[in-house]
């Protein structure tokens, strides 16, 4: 615990909008590598700040391998060392408690003797019936990301405003660094890499055989490695089970419909991929025909070609999770023309066009079909969003702003 204390104090934070209120307890979730413990560091050097000493608070890594073989019955013994060294009752920030089985019942005692708790962990099972029972609402499910693009310019020492824009200089740097995010991603500790390629290879392969393969003792990892690349490949288009289990047949591999929905589900639950349903299907074919994208795009750049269309589709994607809510927040809407997303509670309605003056054709396919979805669905905004192109225009009495993706993220929201 006291090496602990040295250790987070000794961190350098990039800070991020944590959107958490003192008056309640947090479980902070998310793929590997997204920056959950920053988080936690980020809150204790706040505390730190305000004057909050150590006395009142605990931090313990349970990925540390001077806690092997612990259990949940020893989890106590945090208190009672703390009420050794200190006589304040703590706050507690518990990073990667997933490792401990039987973790949330502990959570749970924590909250109902009114202690301020802070938790992180990797693995959707977090997320559970059982687990969410358990907790029976006490703590509040946060969704980590990968850095947006505001912080990945931050941690890059670029401190975007919009006065930066009105230089050849400022305007350059944010387009080489938005060129940087768009196809290496945004995963913190490779943000400032050289080699990026590289540290995303081993986040990739730790997700892949570590919170997939191993930790549901999957052997046909060749199966499994071909799903991600038929979907990395197809992250603009809906895939049915069906589809994925007939694709991945054509590379000569047995498997079953069961087990493609199964490795699905594991990739989920590892957050490595994020489903988005279409608003126009009924319950079935919502659930059986979704669009799937990948929480960061540097995995979409590992394991396909020719996709810059997909990274742009992609990260508006995540970033439309990231701001409104995995929690069924985000669809796609297709019948009879297809919009590629729609969010009910913001009556938002996007298209993603790389070039959408490309050609008329391009043109006039992206605008009637947010037109005509307008005509049946609240839409109180339409965007086009592109790589550079910027306008906008009035097209059947609706306006439309066509905006580069990189400076709709730079919107405050």
């Amino acid at each position: 615990m006291l090496d602990n204390r040295m250790s987070v104090e000794r961190q350098v934070v990039i800070p991020r909008k944590l959107h958490m209120k003192d008056f309640t307890n947090y479980v902070l979730v998310g793929v590997r590598r997204a920056g959950k413990s920053f988080m936690l560091y980020q809150q204790i050097q706040a505390n730190l700040r305000e004057g909050i000493s150590w006395d009142q608070m605990i931090y313990i890594n349970f990925e540390d391998e001077r806690l092997m073989g612990m259990q949940a019955e020893d989890l106590n013994l945090l208190l009672e060392v703390h009420g050794i060294l200190s006589r304040y009752r703590p706050m507690l920030f518990l990073d990667e408690v997933q490792n401990i089985e039987g973790w949330e019942k502990f959570a749970r005692r924590l909250a109902d003797n009114k202690y301020k708790v802070y938790i992180t962990g990797s693995n959707a099972k977090m997320l559970s019936r059982d687990v969410a029972t358990t907790l029976g609402g006490r703590y509040i499910m946060v969704n980590v990301f990968p850095y947006d693009l505001k912080e990945y310019l931050r941690a890059n020492n670029t401190v975007f405003a919009s006065l930066s824009l009105s230089t050849t200089e400022g305007k350059s740097t944010v387009q080489r660094l938005f060129d940087e995010y768009m196809h290496f991603g945004g995963f913190p500790e490779g943000a400032c890499l050289a080699s990026k390629r590289d540290y995303l290879t081993s986040v990739y392969q730790k997700i892949f055989l570590g919170d997939i393969a191993f930790r549901h003792r999957i052997d046909n990892t060749f199966a499994l490695r071909m799903i991600f690349r038929k979907m990395a490949e197809s992250v603009k288009q809906p895939l049915s089970f069906t589809r994925l289990t007939n694709i991945i047949k054509t590379t000569g591999t047995k498997v079953s419909k069961n087990t493609i929905i199964n490795y699905v589900n594991y990739a989920q639950e590892a957050f490595l991929i994020l489903p988005v349903k279409n608003i126009a299907d009924n319950l079935t074919e919502q659930e059986t025909n979704s669009k799937y994208y990948f929480i960061d795009n540097g995995i979409i750049s590992l394991l396909a070609l020719d996709i810059e269309t997909s990274l742009l589709e992609n990260m508006v994607a995540v970033e439309l999770m990231r701001r409104y809510g995995t929690d069924e927040q985000v669809f796609f809407y297709k019948k009879t023309v297809e919009v590629d997303f729609y969010i009910p509670d913001q009556a938002l309605a996007i298209q993603v066009s790389y070039h959408p003056y490309a050609t008329p054709d391009t043109w006039k396919r992206e605008t009637d079909a947010l037109c005509k979805l307008a005509s049946r669905l609240d839409c109180r905004r339409l965007l086009i969003l592109t790589f550079e192109e910027e306008n906008t225009v009035e097209v059947n009495g609706r306006q439309i702003e066509v905006i580069p993706v990189w400076k709709w993220m730079l919107e405050e929201e």
